[in-house]
């Protein structure tokens, strides 16, 4: 079953932006490679009569669909993938990608799937809690001077998947899950793992973002986040159990405590 490129699953999305020029000319390089969805959360100035003066008249409708939100994981909530763009490396920025490499995969799981390419503010970019929100990272090489405008960036990004959208043949590819039920799942990870003494409750991030990382690599259909969902419920009542069998006084179940045999 051969897949579809369908551009409009994949929606740009400016992060607190600072400048209503910079949404304007973010329109504009949209509208250039075939893209149309831009979803805007929390900007610092929605001056609409600066962002149509340079998104240009012919992009006057695309302005009027913007879809604005208050936070970013509103924003990204429903989305199946979603990839983060960054000027920093090192740190909690270890997988990065290639816009070129990131573009074609993007393509390739555009048909069943809602994608969301993140760019941060023009002063500081996505902050490491912004980017855990993310399946993936991207950067733009740059030689010494690494200071990119936004809607250069965007215009970057725009023109390899415009050019991926041309020039990749595409398999299917499954729907993933959602950013809203990995998180879900992630919640419900970080709750057991705390409650079962692996992670430590004063620093449970460190070793969630080594799972977020880990999951990322392995894209998650919803079935599958269901299923380790459900795996995090059976542990959480049989640690209730034992508990309360303590508690009680009761015997180990002979089927799930040891056996005779093994403390002989």
């Amino acid at each position: 079953m051969e897949q579809k490129t369908n551009l409009e699953n994949i929606h740009i999305v400016l992060h607190r932006p600072r400048f209503p020029e910079n949404i304007g000319s973010a329109v504009r390089a949209m509208r250039n490679m075939g893209l149309s969805r831009l979803l805007v959360v929390d900007p610092e100035n929605y001056d609409i009569e600066k962002i149509m003066r340079l998104a240009t008249h012919e992009s006057s409708e695309m302005v009027e669909q913007i879809k604005r939100y208050d936070d970013l994981e509103s924003a990204v909530s429903g989305m199946n993938y979603v990839v983060g763009t960054t000027a920093r490396l090192g740190g909690e920025r270890q997988s990065i990608r290639k816009p070129g490499d990131m573009a074609q995969h993007v393509i390739s799981i555009s048909d069943n799937n809602r994608i969301a390419i993140v760019f941060g503010p023009e002063d500081r970019g996505l902050t490491n809690e912004e980017i855990r929100l993310c399946h993936a990272l991207i950067n733009i090489p740059t030689a010494d001077f690494s200071s990119i405008n936004l809607a250069q960036s965007v215009m970057i990004i725009c023109y390899e998947i415009f050019q991926a959208g041309r020039n990749t043949k595409s398999s299917f590819s499954p729907r993933l899950a959602s950013r809203h039920e990995l998180d879900g799942m992630y919640d419900q990870l970080k709750d057991i793992l705390v409650r079962i003494d692996y992670i430590l409750p004063e620093k449970p991030d460190y070793w969630m973002n080594k799972l977020r990382l880990f999951f990322s690599r392995i894209p998650l259909r919803a079935r599958e986040v269901s299923i380790i969902r459900g795996i995090c419920r059976q542990v959480n009542w049989y640690g209730k159990k034992c508990y309360m069998d303590g508690k009680n006084g009761n015997p180990p179940d002979p089927v799930l405590g040891i056996s005779e045999s093994e403390s002989a």
